[in-house]
C-alpha cells in the first residue's frame, strides 16, 4: 500500500467534491434568480411544499450532470 497515492486520491476526491458542491450552489444561486419569487423565502417562511420539491428535483438534476462531468 503506497500513502503517498493513497493521500493523493484522498487530496483530488476532495477537492472534486468541493468543485461539485460549488457548481450546485452556483446553479441553485442562478435558478433563484430566474424565478419570478425568492425560493428561499417561499420554502422557508411559508413553508412551500411544492418549491421545496421543485428545488429538490433542480439540485438532483444539477448534481447528475456535476457528477458526470467531474467524471
Amino acid at each position: 500500500m503506497d500513502i503517498q497515492r493513497e493521500a493523493q486520491v484522498l487530496v483530488v476526491s476532495v477537492m472534486y467534491a468541493f468543485v461539485g458542491m460549488a457548481l450546485m450552489f452556483i446553479g441553485y444561486k442562478l435558478f433563484d434568480a430566474l424565478t419570478p419569487t425568492s425560493m428561499q423565502e417561499d420554502i422557508f417562511a411559508k413553508g412551500n411544499v411544492a418549491v421545496a420539491i421543485t428545488v429538490g428535483s433542480f439540485v438532483i438534476g444539477i448534481a447528475i450532470v456535476v457528477a458526470a462531468a467531474l467524471r
